[in-house]
């Protein structure tokens, strides 16, 4: 007999603040499968062993913070003497961090197992770029349902092993109104994949152009960007986060608030009362409440206690202070900028 579902119910699922899923570039590219898609020779190779060498050393790339950690580069159309002449004229860095192969299992044929035995060997892990997509396929030509099922088994190793799989994949030279449409292979991937970055130049060879960005785990954006022929990195142009400075005045203003108080227990509406006491702000119940699950968990970095619990009244929200020797300052910018 079969095990029985494992559910949770919208009350359990409203009261539990889930830690998000760990981004690798900030709001760019989130753990799961990553689809980076653009025309041939518009410089998506350039592109992924850009942000390889970011992720392995801690660089910032595109403008955006990165998460440090282990990265395979798996460069199935080259050879290990044109990826050495990408290093060179990238003028990276030679880090111990960040692996290549030129040859690997096809998906559904052994490359999950080999991806799989690397992480082992390489706790630190972040993110293995499959370039390009069409060589590590067993069956080109293949249906929606068949495309989707061919990334059933990354995206589940990507996700018990906490990384990104970037797959490199080209685009169509015809353009539909749906710009997703355009990425060569099947709707089958699109649908898969947790991250989609689509690279294009504004005329072929220009240098200028833009990266759009989609996906389930990061709020679609549109990146300006040229080609940099002295660091042969894409560089953004503009930056539509850059009008956002990611204040998140919740967390800033129950930091100074419970600092202050020590412990406070009650509903998201005795929350806000009691906010107004260190800032004139506008807050409301609803979305208090949602900042405090989606973000609250970043609290405890400044010992700050956060929990949900139901009662006969409703959804009650607990903090706690546990220490006293932070600079308030320091603390508040830390939570305003997060």
């Amino acid at each position: 007999m079969s095990e029985l579902i494992k559910t949770k119910t919208a009350k359990e699922l409203l009261s539990t603040a889930f830690p998000p899923s760990e981004m690798l570039v900030d709001g760019v590219i989130p753990q799961g499968i990553a689809i980076l898609a653009g025309p041939q020779k518009v410089g998506k190779s350039f592109l992924a062993l850009d942000i390889c060498c970011s992720i392995a050393t801690g660089a910032s790339v595109l403008g955006r913070e990165t998460v440090q950690g282990e990265c395979l580069y798996l460069g199935l159309e080259d050879t290990y003497r044109r990826l050495q002449s990408r290093l060179l004229l990238m003028n990276a860095e030679g880090s111990d961090s960040l692996h290549f192969a030129i040859a690997a299992d096809k998906i559904g044929g052994g490359l999950e197992g080999q991806i799989e035995e690397f992480s082992n060997e390489h706790p630190n892990l972040r993110l293995v770029v499959v370039d390009v997509m069409q060589l590590a396929r067993k069956n080109a030509k293949a249906s929606y349902s068949a495309e989707y099922s061919e990334l059933a088994g990354l995206r589940d190793l990507a996700n018990n092993l906490g990384i990104c799989i970037m797959l490199v994949m080209h685009m169509r030279k015809s353009r539909d109104r749906d710009p997703l449409n355009n990425i060569y292979g099947g709707g089958g991937f699109v649908a898969s994949a947790d991250a989609i970055l689509m690279l294009t130049e504004e005329r072929r060879g220009s240098g200028k152009g833009a990266l759009f960005c989609t996906g389930r785990e990061i709020s679609s954006t549109e990146l300006a960007v040229f080609f940099d022929k002295e660091t042969m990195r894409w560089c953004v142009i503009k930056d539509p986060a850059a009008n956002n400075n990611g204040e998140n005045k919740t967390l800033a203003a129950v930091y100074v608030f419970i600092r202050k108080k020590k412990h406070f227990e009650g509903s998201a509406t005795e929350l806000i009362e009691e906010l107004k006491s260190v800032t004139s702000d506008v807050f409301h119940p609803n979305r208090i409440t949602r900042d405090l699950l989606e973000q609250g968990h970043q609290l405890v970095y400044h010992g700050i206690l956060f929990a949900v619990k139901r009662n006969h009244q409703g959804r009650i929200i607990i903090l706690h202070y546990t220490k006293d020797d932070n600079d308030e300052s320091t603390v508040t910018r830390a939570l305003l900028t997060r």
